[in-house]
């Protein structure tokens, strides 16, 4: 599969952009930057300039919509977790309790167990 070339030629862009600001600018980094951060910010307002507003009011309409729908779906999301987790530590407490139920059972039929050897053994030693 042939390679993009694309990366190159981004690359060699930038290359040829950052040396022509720092020719430009006498070797000097910061005023190269300086430099070209008003270029660019001079780039933007001419752009913002020809941007009809019109669609622009469309698009934060349209925007303002689709984050109100996001909301309603976290929020919505946010109660069903909320109920799913009221629903899992209900089922926890009843399952703890039952399971305290069956020690409990268990450890009352030892106990009986217990005792009932405990007299078959003294049955044998002669106590009273």
């Amino acid at each position: 599969m042939p390679r993009s070339r694309a990366p190159i030629l981004i690359a060699t862009a930038a290359a040829g952009g950052a040396g022509y600001y720092l020719y430009s600018a006498g070797g000097s980094p910061k005023v190269a930057q300086k430099e070209f951060e008003s270029d660019a910010h001079k780039a933007a307002a001419k752009i913002r300039g020809e941007i009809p507003s019109k669609p622009h009011t469309d698009a934060t309409r349209e925007g303002a919509k689709l984050g109100a729908k996001i909301d309603s779906a976290i929020s919505a999301a946010d109660k069903e977790l909320s109920k799913a987790k009221h629903e899992t530590e209900s089922y926890a407490k009843s399952a703890k309790a039952e399971t305290l139920k069956k020690i409990d059972e268990i450890d009352r039929k030892v106990e009986e167990k217990a005792a009932a050897s405990k007299g078959y053994l003294s049955s044998w030693f002669g106590s009273k």
